[in-house]
């Protein structure tokens, strides 16, 4: 698993922050919680538990209290807060600290930032962003390709023909994500996300041909950065001792990273066309995601009839006569 952590450098461009305090260095302090904290019981001085680690954010509310405050009770309340090693400071709604509270972060070196952006705004759009970008990411051999919106993960042993089948389905209109190798990045407890390491995006590997690039082959409607991953297809050679599911009634899982993921083995022999098979499992677990199961559909159909000539049989035989 990665060890990931956001450098502040990154923080100001992506959140479009102002820097108040230019002087002093950004790379020192990184970001390793996808957490924030509004610190209005500790500029009151109360510590115990106060999250130093996550963002600080400064809000109307709180700045509001500061300003209230003497000019000496100001800045011990406030210098006592830097000197908790705080990895930044961020006011938003347009505040401006002033002079006293900007030499008190240069003094402690504590990068602070400001925003136009509401506390509440700015704080769910935060979250959102450090979640992703701090989520827990693993690797793993696959393929993902968008099917009708479906992030569909493609695995199974060297050979067996998982770039074969993406490279039919990008020709039928889908998107790659990413071959041979998936960064899976666990977002929430019901997303995985799914990418590709810089160095090998829009690249596929066709044995006996060699790399090709789709974003030139194909256009770059035919490549997608990321994707979330919502349905993992297992290939496998067909094996005729092995009983498969032929129905589906009940769904089969994988999990990464904790997260359960709908998945289904597909034996491989010559001639089954994998592409129409793969458009079609996106197609019908979307439709499942929609409220409609094939497979219970025809098992109510067959409850129902059996019933009925249950009902026929009882009806027939009379009354008395069992």
């Amino acid at each position: 698993m990665t060890n990931k952590y956001i450098t502040l450098e990154t923080l100001q461009r992506e959140m479009d922050l102002k820097n108040l305090t230019p002087d002093i260095r950004m790379d020192v302090n990184k970001i390793t919680v996808p957490e924030i904290n509004r610190p209005a019981l500790q500029l009151t001085g109360y510590y115990e538990h106060f999250a130093n680690e996550r963002v600080q954010i400064i809000g109307y509310v709180e700045f509001s209290w500061l300003q209230h405050l003497d000019e000496k009770t100001r800045a011990s309340a406030y210098e006592k807060f830097l000197s908790h090693g705080v990895p930044c400071v961020i006011f938003t709604t347009s505040m401006q600290p002033g002079k006293d509270l900007l030499d008190l972060a240069h003094k402690y070196q504590v990068p602070t930032f400001a925003t136009e952006r509401t506390t509440s705004d700015f704080s769910a759009e935060i979250i959102r962003w450090m979640n992703v970008q701090l989520a827990p990411t693993i690797s793993i051999h696959g393929v993902l390709v968008d099917v009708f919106g479906e992030g569909v993960l493609i695995m199974g042993e060297s050979g067996i023909g998982k770039s074969e089948a993406a490279l039919e389905l990008i020709k039928r209109g889908h998107r790659l994500i990413t071959d041979d190798v998936v960064q899976i990045s666990r977002v929430s407890d019901v997303t995985l996300v799914g990418t590709s390491p810089d160095i090998t995006r829009h690249f596929i590997e066709l044995r006996g041909i060699g790399i090709i690039d789709v974003k030139t082959l194909f256009g770059v409607e035919s490549v997608e950065k990321t994707h979330s991953i919502d349905l993992v297809i297992k290939l496998e050679e067909w094996d005729k001792d092995k009983v498969y599911d032929r129905l589906g009634l009940e769904e089969e899982y994988t999990e990464f990273l904790g997260n359960r993921v709908v998945c289904h083995s597909l034996p491989i022999r010559p001639g089954r066309n994998l592409a129409v098979i793969v458009e079609t499992a996106a197609v019908n677990h979307r439709q499942k995601k929609m409220g409609y199961n094939a497979a219970q559909e025809l098992y109510r159909r067959v409850q129902e009839n059996l019933s009925k000539k249950r009902s026929a049989s009882e009806d027939s035989a009379g009354p008395g006569e069992n």
